[in-house]
């Protein structure tokens, strides 16, 4: 096995293909936490046949023990039985052998004489000679005897002058300025501290003069860190290295090395009769959610295809965003200056009924509260529809979107000056303005996945504000004229965001404020970027007509950049009034992704 320990294969199979090595995903730190946390560490063993992690029996741990004590493998085996003498010490009057000696043992053997014969000659003639005595005298030779003097890398011109002992400052006088000796606090603290961790090697002291200065205790310790310091030194002159540019490329996967991920259009969802802005999948991943310019919205269920429901609205549906909770069956939809919760009633009955048991359990507060929206419940034939809930906005609303747990959404509306961003709690049906001033003109915002952080996406810039303490945390400069989309790692601590100008950028927050990696793969403008919940997948959806599906692993060790691989470019749309791809978006589960384009379809790749 030690052959193949720096390749990712162990062998080859009966057809000659390469067996290649289980991905182990363990790095230290996950080894340690095992080792305290698991009980069965210390008998957990690595196979290296199969690189899968066996837990020893207790008769296998017996076993072992008894080897390395030196005992019999067999627990039955009696190493002390009683012998059976068969030739005993006494003399027996009928001999176990009684063969007479053979003849050979009394003749002289005549091909011995014959060798000894041929030596004796060869030592004659000269052919075999004594061994001279060793001669331990030891040798001395010169060492560039053979050095040729004009050469490039001569030792004359390799010469390294001896680095210079630092000059001695104020302190290290006899009579040093009074702010230049410790305090007693000063010499505590300095006694107290390494070696290693002091800024002087002594502690500066005054004399009256010169003559009463007695001898340095350090001084013959300090002349031989010298002599190490000199006998240590690095005496080599870097040459000019000449690299080949091909070197500096990096060595990228294949893509096949890099499956799962999406190559094949598997549904195409028709319907619409406008171009689809917005799609969102269920928590599930059983059913689909779209909105469109034909002011409807309609659900399709994802394995067939079928349209499920058409709900029918008073505008344009700008965005659409399913409840992420699974114990709740909603969907927030925004059109025109209005964002409407619906309950689609599709799937589990018992789910969607214990949503509406949970909407129809509000109780309004005794004192009214000024509020930025107005918040209503729907009534009539907008009940029977699916909508529960109406929040009417002052201006057009362009973007929903929800927190990790499901109770808190937030709404964007651009033109809306110094109120440009809700957040609505949807239990208690209270809405806040989070912010008094606006920085430009809001694109769309997140939530974090995990930390009480929001994602506030303007032109520009994107902002990361801490909701807990209400501060701002980090700024990203995007290096991009017009941000269009935002999406946020499920880890939390990446995010990618596409630009009107064809670009997108990773950020990695914990590495820079700038982009990690800026991508150019698209030729016309971003319309949407999606993250995969569960596979190291993202997606970007473009106005050429494609979407790009990329590798990007993100790595537990913190040293480890991500790796960004782009690994397949999906068509199937096609361009309509300029206009391609409008959303993006995976399935929760599977490593699916859909989109929805201008020209009034919905696909499904696989």
């Amino acid at each position: 096995m030690e052959w193949y320990q720096d390749y990712p294969h162990i062998g080859y199979d009966l057809e000659g293909k390469k067996i290649y090595k289980p991905i182990r995903n363990k790095d230290e730190l996950d080894e340690f936490l095992d080792k305290m946390e698991n009980p069965d560490y210390w008998r957990t063993v690595r196979d290296k046949m199969t690189g899968a992690d066996i837990k020893l029996t207790d008769e296998q741990i017996d076993l072992i023990q008894r080897l390395q004590k030196g005992q019999f493998g067999d627990v039955r085996f009696n190493p002390y039985e009683p012998t059976i003498d068969f030739f005993t010490h006494e003399k027996m009057i009928h001999p176990v052998t009684n063969r007479p000696a053979d003849k050979r043992s009394f003749i002289p053997s005549l091909i011995e004489k014959e060798k000894v014969s041929k030596l004796v000659h060869a030592i004659k003639m000269g052919w075999i000679k004594p061994r001279k005595p060793k001669d331990d005298t030891p040798k001395f030779y010169d060492l560039w005897a053979k050095e040729d003097p004009n050469a490039i890398l001569g030792r004359h011109k390799m010469h390294v002058p001896a680095p210079k002992l630092r000059p001695p400052g104020h302190e290290e006088s006899y009579n040093p300025p009074p702010e230049y000796l410790l305090t007693e606090e000063e010499k505590l603290a300095w006694e107290q501290q390494d070696p290693e961790e002091r800024k002087l090697n002594f502690i500066p002291q005054k004399y009256s003069c010169l003559r009463v200065v007695p001898a340095y205790s350090r001084f013959i310790h300090e002349r031989f860190e010298r002599c190490l310091d000199l006998y240590l030194c690095p005496r080599q002159r870097k040459m000019r290295v000449n690299v080949d540019p091909e070197d500096l490329i990096p060595k990228l996967p294949k893509p096949k090395d890099l499956q799962p991920f999406p190559t094949t259009q598997a549904l195409v969802y028709r319907g619409h009769t406008n171009l689809v802005r917005c799609i969102s999948v269920s928590p599930s991943g059983q059913w689909l959610a779209s909105g469109s310019d034909d002011c409807t919205i309609r659900f399709w269920e994802v394995c067939t295809a079928r349209c499920m429901k058409i709900i029918k609205v008073e505008g344009a549906v700008k965005s659409i965003a399913w409840n992420p909770n699974p114990s709740l069956c909603l969907v927030a939809v925004a059109f025109e200056q209005s964002v409407v919760i619906l309950n689609p009633c599709l799937g589990d009955k018992l789910l969607y009924n214990a949503t509406d048991q949970l909407i129809s359990s509000y109780a309004e507060p005794e004192e009214e509260r000024v509020q930025p929206v107005q918040w209503s419940a729907a009534e009539g034939d907008a009940y029977d529809k699916g909508i529960r809930i109406i929040i009417k906005h002052n201006k057009a609303v362009k973007q929903v979107t929800w927190h990790g747990k499901g109770d808190y959404l937030a709404s964007v509306m651009p033109d809306n000056g110094n109120m440009q961003v809700h957040i609505h709690q949807l239990t208690k049906r209270r809405s806040q303005n989070p912010f008094r001033k606006y920085k430009g003109m809001v694109q769309c915002v997140l939530f974090h996945p995990i930390r009480p952080f929001f994602f506030v996406a303007t032109q520009r810039y994107i902002r990361v504000y801490n909701l807990i303490k209400q501060e701002l945390t980090k700024k990203l400069m995007t290096n991009c004229k017009w941000v269009s989309s935002m999406a946020v790692h499920p880890a939390g601590d990446n995010v990618i965001c596409g630009s009107y100008d064809s670009r997108l950028a990773w950020f990695d927050l914990d590495l820079s404020t700038k982009p990690y990696r800026v991508l150019r793969h698209h030729k016309k403008a971003l319309r949407s970027v999606a993250f995969h919940r569960q596979y190291p997948l993202f997606a970007s959806a473009s106005d050429d007509g494609s979407v790009i599906v990329c590798h990007g692993m993100v790595y537990n060790d913190l040293l480890q950049n991500p790796l960004i691989v782009p690994v397949k470019v999906l068509k199937g749309h096609e361009i309509t009034r300029d206009f391609g791809v409008l959303d993006v978006t995976f399935h929760p589960t599977q490593p699916w992704v859909f989109s929805s384009g201008a020209d009034s379809t919905i696909r499904l790749f696989s």
